[in-house]
């Protein structure tokens, strides 16, 4: 029998199932019972141990494994994971290592503070002691020592005092924050409401208007398709008859290659006699329609069906603007709505390869052309003939001016070039061509529509040699560098607008910065045999 005094195996003693130490003897494997006075002992023995010796294994979640743990420092092999850190000692201790500090009169003055990893900052790199005063001078915690040093002199106060009076800061701020948080969330509720009462109007406004749009669309397609049919028919009557006088003419043709080759043989005769025999026994040709009979209906029928629809359209727009639609776009300010963060400026191109990232394929447009200006080239060069064009009537023609506006509206970031010089037909003078910007509504028949003369307008004027930049009838005299191309950037947004000279480089020559308030075309003015063109990219 095991000695009072000896110390008892907790592992060996210990159920293998429950853990437990045993309560109760059991009858042995022989079948003999204890004895009451061997049992008492026993269970005495075993109450004794449970008091004093035996304590389960710390559990694994008592460890420092995980990344944010702070370890103890005293433990050998595993270590747990510390309670608290002093900074005194500036190591940290589990709850077994700790107790000294808790209950030992020479831990007295320690400072014992909450676990940390990061127990070095709180001592003062200088003087390798715990900085326990706030510099206000200098924000920032430093020592007792450091007071007799650089900061002597200076606004300082115990940490734990700087903490207290920024601890009020924090609690105040905390209040403030938590009261706009209360104010959002009313606010937040009562823009839900409305933005279910605005989905639900809209869904039904949509729907109303869409059965009305669709109604028009109908009675536009069948508009459209008469004039279609219409157009059609005619074009088949006439490419019927254009084919039948074709026809006619290549049997012309046949017959008179035939009387050439053959009079071609009679001049090689060489008898005087039987050349003028062959000569005058050639039948006579063919009568064969006169030049009045190979005309066709004029072409401009078709540019007339154009302008009839264009008149249309326009009738269309005008009762679309003067009768009311009832929208408001109107919408109260929400104060609780947050400012919109400024759009940041984005960098300007600097090279031509730069530029022509944002080159635009452009297109002049007839119906604006004024009547001394030929287009061709599809839509891309125009010259001043002089002579009146077969153009027809069209609102949206200049009459006061030799100029044109490009089909395509201008916004954001665009580039385009446009070369410039004499005519094929220049018959001396000095040539004249303006490369410009303006709104789609600039005026159409008077002085005032030329590029550069209204606060519609942007116009560089080039002549040989030197340039002249006109807005608003104001011009300025550009002494830049002469081409014959000039580059035009826009960046619509930015209401920045810059012509530039081409030629192995570019050479700035003037900029606008400004405010666009409506997308813009490119113009061109073109004076007498004067020629521009709208380069591809």
């Amino acid at each position: 029998m095991a000695q009072s005094g000896a110390p008892l195996d907790p592992e060996t003693s210990a159920c293998s199932i429950c853990g437990d130490l045993p309560k109760d003897l059991v009858t042995t494997p022989c079948g003999h019972h204890c004895s009451s006075s061997k049992k008492t002992m026993v269970g005495a023995l075993l109450e004794k141990l449970e008091k004093t010796g035996l304590q389960a294994a710390p559990a694994d979640h008592c460890y420092a494994a995980g990344a944010g743990d702070v370890a103890c420092d005293v433990c050998t092999g595993r270590k747990l994971k510390a309670l608290k850190s002093c900074l005194v000692c500036r190591a940290s201790f589990c709850d077994s290592h700790l107790q000294p500090h808790l209950h030992s009169s020479a831990f007295k003055k320690h400072k014992l503070v909450e676990p940390s990893q990061q127990l070095q900052e709180n001592i003062c790199t200088r003087h390798d002691e715990v900085m326990k005063i706030f510099c206000r001078t200098d924000q920032q915690n430093i020592c007792y020592l450091c007071t007799m040093d650089e900061h002597q002199g200076h606004h300082i106060v115990a940490a734990a005092a700087e903490r207290t009076e920024r601890q009020r800061e924090l609690e105040k701020t905390r209040q403030k924050i938590q009261q706009k948080i209360q104010h959002r969330e009313g606010d937040l509720k009562e823009l839900q409401k409305k933005a279910t009462s605005i989905n639900s109007c809209a869904d039904k406004a949509v729907k109303d208007s869409e059965d009305v749009f669709i109604q028009m669309s109908h009675l536009l397609e069948k508009r459209r398709s008469e004039v279609q049919q219409q157009v059609r028919s005619t074009q088949g009557a006439e490419v019927s008859r254009v084919k039948e006088l074709q026809k006619k003419l290549e049997q012309e043709m046949m017959e008179l290659k035939r009387r050439d080759a053959e009079l071609e043989n009679i001049s090689q005769t060489l008898d005087h006699s039987q050349f003028l025999h062959r000569f005058s026994s050639l039948p006579a040709l063919s009568p064969f329609p006169d030049s009045s009979s190979l005309k066709i209906r004029p072409l401009r029928y078709y540019e007339d069906v154009a302008a009839a629809v264009t008149k249309l359209r326009d009738k269309i727009q005008q009762v679309l603007m003067e009768t009311p639609t009832n929208i408001s776009w109107t919408v109260s300010k929400v104060d609780v709505l947050l400012p919109e963060p400024q759009p940041q400026p984005q960098p300007q191109p600097r090279s031509r390869e730069d530029f022509l990232r944002y080159s635009r394929q452009l297109t002049l447009d007839p119906n604006t052309a004024s009547r001394s200006l030929f287009l061709y080239d599809e839509g891309r060069k125009v010259t001043n003939m002089k002579e009146v064009q077969s153009y027809c009537d069209h609102p949206d023609r200049f009459t006061g001016c030799q100029q044109v506006l490009s089909r395509e509206s201008l916004t954001g970031r665009c580039y385009w070039e446009v070369e410039w010089g004499a005519a094929g037909h220049w018959r001396g003078g000095e040539l004249e061509v303006g490369v410009a910007v303006a709104y789609r509504d600039i005026r159409r028949g008077s002085k005032k529509s030329k590029f550069g003369s209204n606060n519609m307008s942007w116009g560089l004027f080039c002549y040989p040699g030197r340039h002249w930049f006109y807005h608003n009838s104001i011009g300025t005299f550009i002494s830049g560098p002469q081409s014959s191309r000039v580059g035009v950037y826009l960046d619509h947004r930015a209401g920045l607008l810059s012509f530039y000279s081409v030629s192995g480089t570019m050479e700035l020559l003037h900029r606008v910065q400004t405010s666009f308030s409506q997308p813009l075309h490119v113009g061109l003015w073109v004076g007498a045999n004067s020629l521009a063109e709208l380069k591809k990219p």
